[in-house]
């Protein structure tokens, strides 16, 4: 399963950030969950696809299973988190990110 990662709040032209491949079996909430986990900057860049920084310390956001849809901003800056009016596709279902899980949008 293929979801499609929309970056679209913010005043954002909505656009694809990422595709996240996830598990199969997985639900369209839990594959949902998994691709906002993996495209949040928690202990690293989940957009910068390096396991390690320069400095030599851990990307701790790094996934094979993300692939990066968006340029990078100028200097190497990674791309920001994913956040509540962002939208996610899954299949044929559209999705909003929502203050608490996601909303199907038409």
């Amino acid at each position: 399963m293929k979801v499609s990662v929309i970056h679209a709040a913010f005043g954002d032209t909505p656009h694809v950030v990422a595709f996240v491949d996830v598990p199969d079996g997985t639900d369209d909430t839990k594959a949902m969950d998994y691709a906002y986990r993996w495209t949040n900057n928690v202990m690293g860049s989940w957009s910068r696809k390096e396991k390690f920084f320069e400095d030599g310390s851990e990307n701790g956001d790094y996934n094979e299973n993300v692939t990066v849809m968006a340029p990078l901003h100028e200097g190497g800056m990674g791309l920001r988190s994913t956040s509540m009016g962002d939208q996610m596709l899954v299949g044929t279902k559209k999705y909003e990110v929502a203050m608490f899980g996601f909303e199907e949008i038409a």
